[in-house]
C-alpha cells in the first residue's frame, strides 16, 4: 500500500475494508523469536499415538502464534496509513474474495505463558515507526 500510496497509483480493497488483520510490527516479531531460540522446545517422553496430545510430540518442536492479538480493520490501516504519509488513497474497492475470512488475529497465550511475553507495540506507534523507515530507506 505504502508504495502505491507515494506514487499516487490505487490500492485494491478488498470487503470495502471492512476485513480485520492482526497486524505485528516487526520489532515485537523479532523479540518472540528471539525469545524462543533461546529456549528450545524439548521432546515429550511420555507422548503417546493412543493418546496424543496435539500440544506436543516426540520431536523437539513447537509452534507458537506470534502477533498483536489485536485485529485492526483494514479500512483503519488505510486511514492511519494515509495521515503518516499525508497523502490520500485511491481505494479500488473490491468484494471478498472467495476463501477469505472476515477477521483473524493470533492468540498467543502459550507464547506469553512460555515466555513472558506477548507482542503489544499499537498499531499506530508500529505504522509511524514503518513510515520513517520507508521514507528513509528508499528516500521518500
Amino acid at each position: 500500500f505504502t508504495r502505491a500510496m507515494l506514487a499516487g497509483e490505487p490500492i485494491d480493497v478488498f470487503n470495502n475494508g471492512e476485513m480485520e488483520r492482526d497486524f505485528t510490527y516487526i520489532d515485537d516479531v523479532i523479540e518472540a523469536v528471539a525469545r524462543v531460540g533461546e529456549r528450545p522446545a524439548a521432546a515429550n517422553p511420555a507422548w503417546s499415538g493412543a493418546a496424543p496430545d496435539p500440544a506436543s510430540s516426540t520431536a523437539p518442536y513447537r509452534i507458537y502464534n506470534i502477533g498483536n492479538h489485536a485485529p485492526v480493520r483494514l479500512s483503519r490501516l488505510i486511514d492511519l496509513l494515509e495521515q503518516k504519509l499525508g497523502v490520500k488513497a485511491i481505494k479500488n474497492l473490491l468484494p471478498m474474495q472467495p476463501g477469505d475470512v472476515p477477521a483473524t488475529f493470533a492468540d498467543v497465550g502459550d507464547l506469553a505463558r512460555d515466555f513472558g511475553f506477548a507482542p503489544s507495540t499499537p498499531i499506530e506507534t508500529g505504522l509511524s515507526r514503518f513510515v520513517d523507515w520507508y521514507r528513509a530507506h528508499y528516500k521518500v
